[in-house]
């Protein structure tokens, strides 16, 4: 899903690497409430591993590549605002160290899998996770569900990019196919991989994840009452 340079128009990648820019501002108030000396090296470790996952790329259509996204995992771990500045960092290294996606295309990028992807991933996340029982268990399976979905979701938002300023000359249809019916594929292999993450930390150090970490404290206000 990395966007070389010169695929979309200079107006579009303009406009949404403000768009991105204010996100990624938003984020950094957001990250100061949502990590603690605790939780900031889990953060480290998740960038890292998203890091080395999404450098799997494959070429999907018109020039574009897909990949693991990561975002459904480190919202679950760290939380929505520092799953954005994480993987926005990730996208900024990859860009300049492997020129994997373009610098004017950047903004994009940032916008598809650092916020779409990963707001998807925490809303998807809440709804489930209010359905299910108030378990661990829950929590994995409403992550690996955050993850089917947020991925497609992230290829979606690529599509209405390309539709607003493509330079290129494959149709919108084209593209649409290609990039959801992919990404469908890949966001199966991300559930997987992201209820497998999430349980063995949940397994191992429960209070380092985000998303049990408020359900554990509304049930220890409930039970008080």
């Amino acid at each position: 899903m990395h966007i070389p340079d010169g695929f979309i128009d200079i107006p579009t990648s303009a406009a949404f690497a403000a768009i991105a820019a204010g996100a990624v501002a938003v984020s950094l108030k957001g990250a100061k409430s949502s990590l603690d000396d605790k939780t900031a090296p889990l953060a480290g470790l998740t960038a890292t591993f998203i890091f080395a996952v999404q450098m799997l790329n494959f070429p999907v259509a018109a020039g574009t590549s897909g990949h693991l996204l990561g975002a459904a995992l480190a919202t679950v771990l760290v939380g929505p605002y520092a799953a954005t500045l994480a993987i926005t960092i990730v996208l900024l290294l990859q860009a300049l160290l492997f020129a994997d996606g373009g610098l004017s295309a950047l903004g994009l990028s940032v916008f598809n899998m650092s916020i779409v992807a990963v707001w998807v991933s925490y809303a998807i996340f809440l709804l489930v996770k209010k359905i299910l029982p108030k378990t661990k268990s829950s929590v994995t399976a409403a992550a690996g569900v955050a993850a089917v979905i947020s991925v497609p979701a992230a290829a979606a938002s690529f599509v209405l990019q390309y539709a607003i300023g493509a330079n290129a000359t494959f149709s919108v249809s084209s593209v649409l196919a290609a990039m959801v019916g992919t990404h469908i594929l890949i966001g199966i292999g991300e559930a997987l991989i992201t209820v497998f993450a999430v349980g063995a930390v949940l397994a191992s150090r429960s209070d380092l994840v985000y998303g049990y970490k408020n359900q554990k404290s509304s049930l220890e206000i409930r039970s008080a009452a």
